[in-house]
């Protein structure tokens, strides 16, 4: 255990004297490893509520014998999803508007609403996302506000009009997910935590350890919470990266009853890149600002041969790879390329007019069906980087450079997201130009005067996480437009 900082220190002592604790850490500040304090600290049984799997693992290595780290998922899975397992195992894809005729929802339906005409797709479409929202939210049940607005009934009466119709058949949505064996609705994991969480189970341990808070959803806040009368509660993270909002997190720690504490030396970087990571800090207003460590040798230049390459998409990071193989070098690609590479063998059987049994595709017939289906209805949002990838390179070539991955630890360079690289670290780091897309562009005022538009937050603190990386050069790459926006503290 290295010597504790003074910010260390003090969450220490603020731990031993029983205080409910939301820290603020910075990237790269050492938050494992204060944890991992607090839990040496004392003799205590706790537990460690990790973000996925592999850091509960991680976490295993480094943490007392005391302390248990797990997943919110795998404590509902043990309690409630197990007897789902069936259900999970044999789900397939299927059309919303297909849902919704087994939910009731007439195919030929058509509901006039404001200037809009709701049809069976629409309302299956909305009855389905009004379930999703309600299992990322702490309600005990569905109510109008899970239902989503829709373009042009924003409005609260037309909203009302539009839940009206919608509710029954959510409801119906839920009420058929409690069957463990088989039902119209897709099962996955989100839907057995909610049932768990329904439950007000008590979580056994002296003390919670929440991390990475600031991508937590409600329901999952809510359950933490509910165990402060008999557990002392710490949640930590870093809210300039609560970058999950689209699957419905949110940034729990600033409404957290607890004492607030923070982290703010980085050991990963030098003052360099620490004052890089306070432009995007300072633009996304986030409580803290970073120190280096002045020993840790930082700079922000160009990398020609970099140890990662971060990009904003998946698409991005395809293109990246089939680059950089070019060039000869060994390519890695976090996560791996074989779920991918199964999706691009059964995007060629389609292509070529064959079905095919792949379980995410099964349901479509052509190619052109799985294009629609991607485009316009947002249960297969997932679906379209494959589709533009596909699109763009066709999957033959896709296979090819899939084929030729190695794997991370023989590679000599790896591509990720910028979602995927969180928690990761390398030495020499360059930010892809896919980040380019999200360059607010000028605009011209009613004045006439022609002004840069805001930089939007979400892509703010997605930037924010691809630059801190690093620990001893970085290449700006696709966000080297930040210099016409913020000065380097």
């Amino acid at each position: 255990m290295p010597a504790p900082t003074i910010e260390q220190e003090a969450a220490v002592a603020a731990f031993r004297g029983g205080e409910n604790l939301t820290l603020q850490a910075g990237a790269g500040t050492g938050k494992t490893t204060t944890l991992t304090m607090l839990a040496a600290a004392t003799p205590r049984r706790g537990l460690y509520l990790a973000f996925n799997k592999g850091i509960a693992v991680a976490a295993a290595r480094v943490f007392p014998p005391t302390v248990q780290c797990r997943t919110t998922h795998s404590l509902a899975y043990r309690a409630v999803g197990h007897r789902y397992r069936e259900r999970m195992a044999n789900a397939v894809r299927v059309p919303s508007w297909q849902v919704g005729a087994r939910l009731g929802i007439a195919p030929n339906l058509a509901v006039r609403i404001g200037e809009r005409t709701i049809t069976g797709r629409t309302a299956s479409m909305a009855a389905l996302q009004a379930v999703s929202r309600f299992c990322h939210s702490a309600a005990p049940e569905i109510t109008a506000g899970h239902v989503p607005r829709l373009r042009g009934l924003e409005a609260d009466p037309l909203h009302a009009e539009l839940a009206e119709l919608v509710l029954p058949y959510a409801r119906r949505a839920w009420a058929d997910l409690q069957n463990p064996y088989e039902g119209a609705v897709r099962f996955a994991h989100d839907h057995y935590l909610k049932m768990w969480a329904l439950t007000e189970p008590r979580i056994e341990a002296d003390f919670l350890l929440l991390d990475e808070a600031q991508d937590t959803n409600p329901a999952v806040e809510r359950l933490f919470t509910r165990q402060r009368g008999h557990a002392q509660l710490v949640m930590v993270g870093d809210s300039a990266q609560a970058i999950y909002g689209w699957r419905g997190a949110r940034d729990v720690m600033a409404g957290f009853d607890g004492a607030r504490l923070t982290l703010s030396r980085s050991f990963r970087f030098g003052p360099a890149l620490a004052g890089e990571a306070n432009r995007w800090l300072a633009l996304v207003d986030a409580p803290i600002r970073l120190s280096g460590t002045p020993e840790v040798p930082t700079e922000v230049a160009a990398v020609e041969r970099p140890d990662a390459v971060l990009c904003r998409t998946n698409l991005g990071a395809m293109t990246e790879v089939m680059a950089l193989l070019r060039t000869g070098r060994r390519v890695g690609l976090v996560g791996g390329g074989e779920s991918l590479a199964s999706l691009a063998r059964a995007a060629r059987d389609l292509r070529a007019g064959r079905r095919t049994w792949h379980p995410e595709l099964t349901l479509f017939e052509t190619w052109g069906e799985l294009q629609d289906y991607a485009q316009c209805d947002p249960a297969g949002r997932d679906l379209r980087p494959l589709v533009d990838l596909v699109d763009e390179h066709g999957p033959d070539v896709i296979l090819d450079a899939l084929a030729r991955l190695s794997g991370e630890a023989e590679a000599e360079v790896v591509v990720s997201t910028a979602h995927k690289a969180k928690g990761r670290e390398w030495a020499r780091v360059r930010v892809s130009g896919d980040f380019r897309a999200v360059e607010p562009e000028i605009a011209e005022g009613d004045d006439g005067e022609r002004r840069q538009g805001r930089v939007d937050g979400d892509e703010a603190r997605l930037a924010y996480v691809a630059v801190t990386r690093a620990r001893h050069r970085l290449d700006l790459g696709g966000l080297s437009w930040i210099d016409r926006y913020a000065p380097t503290s």
